[in-house]
């Protein structure tokens, strides 16, 4: 029915790990390569492509851990037992205000107005390295065209909601727009995902078929 939100990844570290800018971080990799250890939640994970693209951008492996879900990376990278990861703003705005992990780069548009001192990748010498997690509204095949019709104005109603955007913000997260909160919109989102990322992933080899 239409695209619903957009949200950056954020990438980060634990905050005894020696690189201090975001291009301090990538010259770090490439000369330390898979002594680095790069957690994520699982193969196909937002966190996981985001490592994937972030790899395959630099030219430099690292040595990926999987997890099971992003709480227990946190708390490893907050422990100090995991290198670093990549992982919502969403999950993570709370951790960098705190200063429990040390934050390199947001990988969207533009920074974030919870975590304004943090570049984005544009920012810090590498905007080929750009995602977000977004997240459509989808109904079942078959769903009436009248039904759709009214849910599309919903959500183009909700997303236009000040108390929703506010939130939103609060999570560092992108409302979409109401021209984005429609059906064409959402199957061309879709379909530009999947080209992006498919040759990525055959690349990387680490998704099962």
């Amino acid at each position: 029915m239409g695209l619903v939100s957009d949200a950056p990844m954020t990438v980060i570290a634990r905050n005894e790990f020696p690189p201090v800018t975001f291009q301090e971080l990538i010259a770090y990799i490439k000369q330390n390569g898979t002594k680095v250890t790069y957690a994520h939640a699982g193969i196909g994970a937002a966190s996981h492509l985001c490592g994937t693209l972030f790899m395959a951008t630099i030219g430099t492996q690292m040595t990926t851990v999987p997890y099971k879900g992003n709480g227990p990376i946190m708390t490893d990278l907050i422990g100090g037992q995991i290198d670093m990861t990549c992982d919502q703003a969403t999950n993570t705005v709370g951790p960098i205000s705190q200063k429990q992990v040390k934050a390199y780069a947001i990988t969207g548009e533009e920074r974030a107005d919870t975590l304004p001192d943090l570049p984005t990748t544009t920012e810090a010498g590498l905007p080929e390295f750009k995602l977000g997690v977004w997240h459509g509204l989808y109904a079942p095949k078959g769903t009436p065209e009248d039904a759709v019709d009214k849910l599309t104005s919903a959500l183009q109603a909700a997303m236009d909601d000040a108390v929703l955007k506010e939130r939103f913000a609060q999570i560092a997260t992108m409302p979409a727009t109401k021209e984005q909160a429609t059906q064409e919109a959402l199957r061309i989102k879709l379909d530009t995902e999947i080209k992006r990322w498919d040759p990525i992933i055959k690349a990387a080899g680490q998704f099962a078929d």
